[in-house]
């Protein structure tokens, strides 16, 4: 179904991220679940300068929704989403090291996603797009990383779904990565967060606007996105945050009566309702719906036993020096006690482990808003190495 002019789709929905590089990696590439891309490009940032013997790089792997642009620089100098911890002096120190910051196979910010034009037809892949893994998407950032002439890699660094490509990439490219620091991460999904994010994509199915895929792109399906984000903000903070930060007060802006309930999504009678209103309107014009599927679906596949006898059979596949895994205690999402895993096996297959378990208020995300907590033991795990 063509429903819009196909070289205008990456501007209705200003997906581009215009600072990023992409750059063509591979024709044909073949996915682990079967089906084929017929082209395949990925986006990608840096920061520094690589030195001789290229034994400065640190690579860093995105979350679900986040771009490349995790700093500011002199090609666009609006913050990045972790601007307090990548830069000049900052704990990944661009003065010494070269940064990239790569977007994920699948994500609508530059790399090959369900809303790329697929060029055998000349449409958009929708969901014609193939089974996307999380090691799609770690094989794709091994093809750039070739392509532009990186062979080693001194950290990686991998936040939440991050972390699991980061993970998957240190099996299968086991050569490469000399060191690894873990976020919030894990080495399989949850029952509870496979729930959450089941119910993230209903929802987003649910929406009228959907179309079974085959959606307006000037007419996309806000509703179930701004609901989806709704849902996953729930998860990615605290619910002591929550209350610290908002208890029970009213909106400013509250106008119902005892029988509106908020229909019209126009007013909300507490400050919690209109905080998420607030993050899930943002949310909602920029991403994607079909790629917000896509990528959800690969978190909750993802089982790092896959590659291995067991879990610790694939762990020992890698052939990390030395990792830094952080967890956070009140992560509902990735509880401590995986990250608490994931240490205790990289130590079980000769890896030097530093594990730190951070007690941050802000669940989830606290990666990227107790940021001076994290650029801390950031910090002092790459000055060891």
């Amino acid at each position: 179904m063509k429903t819009d002019s196909n070289k205008n789709i990456i501007q209705l929905f200003k997906h581009n991220n215009d600072s990023a590089t992409v750059t063509k990696v591979a024709d044909d590439f073949d996915l682990v679940r079967g089906g084929m891309l017929s082209e395949l490009n990925i986006a990608y940032e840096t920061w520094g300068s690589l030195n001789k013997d290229k034994s400065n790089v640190v690579v860093i792997f995105t979350g679900l929704s986040a771009s490349s642009h995790v700093a500011s620089s002199s090609v666009d100098q609006t913050p990045g989403w972790w601007e307090a911890v990548v830069g000049h002096d900052k704990a990944i120190n661009t003065k010494d090291h070269y940064v990239i910051c790569i977007n994920t196979l699948g994500s609508c910010f530059g790399s090959t996603s369900p809303v790329s034009i697929n060029k055998k037809t000349n449409e958009p892949y929708r969901l014609t797009f193939p089974e996307l893994t999380v090691e799609d998407m770690a094989n794709a950032s091994s093809l750039l990383l070739e392509k532009i002439g990186i062979d080693s890699i001194k950290v990686l660094i991998g936040p939440s779904l991050g972390g699991m490509k980061a993970l998957a990439f240190s099996i299968l490219h086991s050569t490469v990565v000399k060191n690894l620091i873990l976020i919030s991460s894990a080495t399989q999904a949850l029952p509870y967060a496979i729930a959450l994010r089941s119910l993230q994509r209903e929802v987003i199915r649910k929406d009228p606007l959907w179309n079974n895929g085959f959606y307006s792109y000037k007419k996309p399906p806000l509703n179930g996105v701004r609901i989806a984000r709704k849902i996953g903000m729930t998860s990615y903070r605290s619910a002591s945050e929550w209350t610290q930060r908002f208890g029970r007060k009213k909106s400013d802006d509250n106008k119902l009566n005892q029988n509106t309930f908020g229909i019209e999504n126009t007013s909300f009678e507490f400050e919690i309702e209109s905080y998420l209103e607030h993050q899930a309107v943002k949310f909602q014009d920029i991403f994607d719906a079909n790629c917000y599927l896509y990528l959800s679906r690969a978190m909750d596949w993802f089982d790092v036993a896959k590659h291995g006898e067991s879990t610790l059979d694939a762990i020992s596949k890698t052939k990390i020096d030395k990792a830094l895994v952080l967890g956070v205690t009140t992560d509902v999402l990735f509880p401590s006690q995986q990250q608490k895993e994931i240490a205790e096996l990289l130590s079980l297959s000769n890896t030097i482990v530093e594990y730190q378990e951070l007690d941050c208020i802000q669940g989830h995300d606290s990666f990227l808003v107790d940021t001076n907590r994290f650029s801390k033991e950031i910090e002092n795990f790459i000055k060891s190495l």
